[in-house]
């Protein structure tokens, strides 16, 4: 698969996959996830397509992709609310590239999706706008202080959505992210109804094998969406 880098506003853009796919897959990613995603893109090889997956990177974790300020969880770094400026460099900088590059048409499926924090941008982008036929949020954090009222409130538009989770991630010590199971299985309660929604559950701790809960992710999504002619 082809594999580009390029630079839009500052912020590294990873491009995997050919002009015009079926599906775009979008996923946030910082020093760490950039590291892991030719693996990622080798566990996604059979994945229905075609399809590309465009990584752009975020500088700051906790600013960019939390959706509204927070006080720190773990460690001194509070959270600063910064997913609108995020969302908007997605709609306004980086969508308007894509489609220059012949990445993106008005046929083009997009997909949203991410890890951890990613994860919780993803939703959180789906309850803003229309613009995403699915969210693939892998361990998503959706302890987030405030995000279950948030949700209740403002559902996801995405019709589709897979959520996962660790098996020990509800274990955690923190007490604010042992909330995580509860939260989670309360958003899949949200979903199951009215979106073609999963929830899976994965061996092991948050911070086990994320590239392949991620690649999980989209797979099961581009499962899921239908072909267009």
């Amino acid at each position: 698969m082809t594999k580009k880098v390029f630079e839009l506003d500052g912020r590294r853009v990873f491009l995997y996959g050919e002009e015009a796919p079926r599906l775009l897959l979008l996923q946030p990613v910082d020093e760490h996830d950039a590291g892991l995603l030719d693996r990622q893109i080798e566990a996604m090889n059979s994945c229905p397509g075609p399809w590309a997956l465009v990584a752009f990177e975020v500088s700051d974790w906790n600013r960019d992709l939390s959706p509204w300020p927070a006080p720190p969880v773990f460690g001194r770094t509070p959270f600063a609310g910064g997913a609108g400026e995020t969302l908007s460099f997605l709609t306004d900088r980086l969508l308007p590239a894509l489609r220059e590059r012949r990445m993106a048409t008005e046929r083009t499926q997009i997909l949203l999706g991410g890890y951890s924090l990613a994860g919780l941008f993803a939703l959180w982008a789906s309850t803003k706008t229309d613009l995403f036929s699915g969210v693939a949020a892998a361990s998503p954090s959706v302890w987030y202080p405030g995000w279950i009222d948030w949700v209740k409130e403002r559902p996801v538009q995405a019709p589709s959505v897979y959520l996962s989770l660790g098996d020990r991630e509800e274990r955690a010590r923190n007490p604010v992210m042992a909330r995580v199971g509860d939260c989670i299985r309360e958003q899949y309660a949200l979903l199951k109804d009215d979106h073609q929604a999963v929830l899976e559950w994965n061996p092991g701790n948050h911070f086990q094998d994320s590239e392949l809960r991620t690649a999980r992710a989209f797979c099961w999504l581009a499962e899921q969406l239908p072909h267009q002619a």
